[in-house]
């Protein structure tokens, strides 16, 4: 069997707009067990949308791209139902900008031999194959830009907000996040942002320039989103999955009352996940117990286990649907930190 052979029908992401699934959300809310779940958190996402001063704040972990998630992210962006994003590296780079580019994701198996993969240059992520040829395309992309950058130390969301320039010049017609965003002035942050294809294309760049080179401060990532949370008040969470993105995005609350802030916890928040609890990891840890370190309100919180590719398009086309972003507008969070807008300490510091 040829590559093209298995790389031959291509993931399609899914358009929350051809379907009104309010109905259905709504009798689910009359069931039990997760379906009562996932009605009540779309009630719950609908308000932190529906709520003008709140910023909304959504997470990324998992393999989502991939999966056909895209469009449904396009959709809230372009409703003004997301003010931020914090992901990680792979949806952001190794899935979203690596389709910006042109290259797609494609329907397999998982009942696959991998070695025949290996040796064809496929990359499988359970039964979605990538083309590894093209990936190092997307690899070399961000060395290039990381080389047309002066040196010195980025946050994550400036060096993607580059990414995002570079869609705009090169790619202006890309369906991307990056570049929606890049577009809208909403920051992206990927705290672990070498662990993508950045990290490959950014150590090859700082090998060719090991005297003056361009690196990520991940601190600075924490120092801009804690910038935000302390101008933004009132704040909403929406979590696909958990890992770095979801600790990072619980933590600013705290940073900020570190700094002597009176910041208020996230009052609103949603997880859609399939960890469990039990195991005392940061991924399954429940809302509730996110209130017992002071970082998440137990006002209008919701946990839903289930797979976020079924369970999130549900979600948010409730959202959509329901239409109560149309009296939103866009917070811009991305130009105040780009005009160079700066966090001080409080005088009250704790």
């Amino acid at each position: 069997m040829e590559k093209q052979d298995l790389l031959h029908t291509m993931v399609e992401h899914i358009d929350i707009k051809a379907v009104n699934v309010v109905p259905l959300i709504e009798m689910m809310g009359r069931t039990a067990f997760q379906a009562r779940n996932l009605a009540r958190a779309a009630q719950i996402a609908d308000a932190m949308v529906a709520d003008t001063q709140a910023t909304v704040i959504l997470t990324l972990a998992g393999s989502l791209i991939s999966a056909g998630q895209k469009g449904v992210i396009l959709d809230l962006l372009r409703c003004n139902a997301v003010d931020v994003i914090v992901s990680t590296g792979a949806n952001i780079v190794d899935q979203d900008f690596f389709e910006a580019l042109g290259y797609r994701h494609y329907q397999g198996t998982p009942f696959v031999d991998d070695n025949d993969l290996r040796e064809r240059m496929i990359d499988r992520i359970y039964d979605t194959y990538i083309d590894e040829e093209e990936l190092r395309v997307c690899d070399d992309t961000t060395r290039m830009i990381a080389d047309s950058m002066a040196p010195g130390a980025y946050s994550s969301r400036e060096f993607i907000r580059a990414m995002g320039a570079y869609l705009d010049q090169h790619h202006p017609e890309a369906e991307s996040i990056v570049l929606e965003c890049y577009r809208r002035d909403v920051p992206i942050f990927v705290p672990a942002f070498s662990d993508c294809s950045a990290g490959f294309g950014l150590v090859a760049h700082q090998v060719s320039n090991p005297q003056a080179h361009v690196s990520i401060d991940s601190v600075k990532d924490f120092r801009e989103l804690t910038a935000i949370k302390v101008w933004a008040g009132t704040t909403g969470l929406l979590m696909l999955g958990g890992g770095v993105p979801k600790n990072f995005v619980q933590d600013i609350v705290v940073s900020a009352e570190f700094l002597g802030y009176e910041a208020p916890m996230h009052q609103y928040a949603v997880q859609l996940t399939v960890a469990d609890e039990r195991d005392g990891a940061l991924s399954g840890s429940t809302l509730k117990e996110a209130n017992s370190w002071g970082k998440v309100s137990l006002a209008q919180e919701q946990m839903v286990y289930g797979e976020a590719t079924v369970t999130f398009p549900l979600l948010a086309g409730y959202v959509y649907h329901k239409g109560n972003w149309q009296n939103r507008s866009a917070r811009a969070w991305g130009r105040a930190l780009s005009e160079g807008r700066e966090l001080h300490m409080a005088e009250a510091q704790v």
